[in-house]
């Protein structure tokens, strides 16, 4: 069964509260990810940012929006039990509750910013959100990082060659490998190293040497016949460290190659360059930044 949205937990939710007794959100998301068969898989299941299970996730969004709809209390930090109102939604016996379900009171319209009014419920407001705020914010969030990849690949297409082979050692840096020093990588095409376009010390005494090749492509696959190539260039240097980079894509024969052999040699395609890239702030500028605050519940504890 796949996870249920935050509106599709709310009744749910709402029902385990029915015998009046305390309980603890913990113990709620348990109760709901067994009413709802989930699979252990699926339980642990993150949001893309990796930060929280999306089940926890989507209970505590549930829990917020029962709160501010008055259907329960809070009589400790972190304690739901259900009130009058409540039950008398219970009592209703709702085929579901959701949030356009709780736009009748009035405390969940002044927390949505909007009024009680049908005439003020848009067309857009019929439609029933699956989506927890924390979701539509990653959603987006990772929409823009999709579009921005794109462009920051198509940048680098339009560029040459020498400049993407000095993009690659100035990625490894930013990453951190040879870190010691910003002289510790260079690109080595402009002296014809035989097939290294680029080398990364890992130390000041170059003990420890990173090589990489790269190649800037439109839509070919790199095939295996192009991963042995680097390998057997590896192989001439006595190295055991070796990084492909491609603005494209490689085949599947490529891939089970790597598997297979001893070096450790490892493969970047365009997707994950770009998003690279984005992560470390190379060929990519801040254009507005949002922060997400919680409670700090520390704060609120009385000595």
């Amino acid at each position: 069964m796949a996870i249920p949205d935050y509106q599709t937990l709310m009744l749910p939710f709402l029902r385990l509260l029915a015998d009046g007794a305390e309980h603890r959100l913990p113990e709620i998301s348990e109760s709901l990810s067994l009413e709802f068969q989930l699979t252990e898989e699926e339980r642990n299941e993150l949001l893309p940012s990796g930060n929280q299970a999306i089940m926890r996730n989507r209970v505590g969004w549930a829990r917020t929006y029962l709160k501010k709809a008055v259907l329960l209390d809070s009589p400790r930090r972190a304690v739901f039990q259900i009130n009058d109102r409540g039950r008398e939604v219970l009592a209703d016996a709702p085929e579901k509750i959701t949030a356009r379900y709780l736009r009748r009171f009035e405390e969940f319209c002044e927390f949505q910013n909007i009024t009680s009014s049908s005439d003020d419920i848009t067309p857009q407001d019929d439609i029933e959100e699956s989506q927890t705020p924390t979701e539509a914010i990653e959603e987006a969030f990772n929409t823009l990082n999709n579009d921005l990849a794109a462009q920051v690949l198509d940048a680098i297409k339009q560029n040459t060659p020498p400049f993407f082979e000095q993009l690659v050692v100035q990625l490894m840096q930013a990453m951190g490998y040879g870190g010691w020093s910003k002289e510790s990588g260079r690109a080595t095409q402009f002296t014809s190293d035989g097939g290294i376009d680029g080398i990364i010390n890992e130390d000041p005494l170059g003990l420890e040497t990173i090589y990489l090749q790269a190649k800037r492509y439109s839509d070919n696959a790199i095939g295996r016949p192009d991963i042995q190539a680097f390998v057997g260039a590896l192989e001439m240097r006595r190295a055991r460290k070796g990084v492909f980079i491609t603005t494209s894509r490689f085949s599947k024969e490529a891939l089970e190659y790597i598997s297979m052999i001893e070096k450790k040699v490892v493969l970047i395609d365009g997707k994950q360059l770009a998003d690279l890239m984005i992560k470390h702030n190379l060929g990519v500028t801040v254009k507005q930044t949002y922060q997400v605050k919680d409670l700090d519940t520390d704060y609120f504890i009385e000595d």
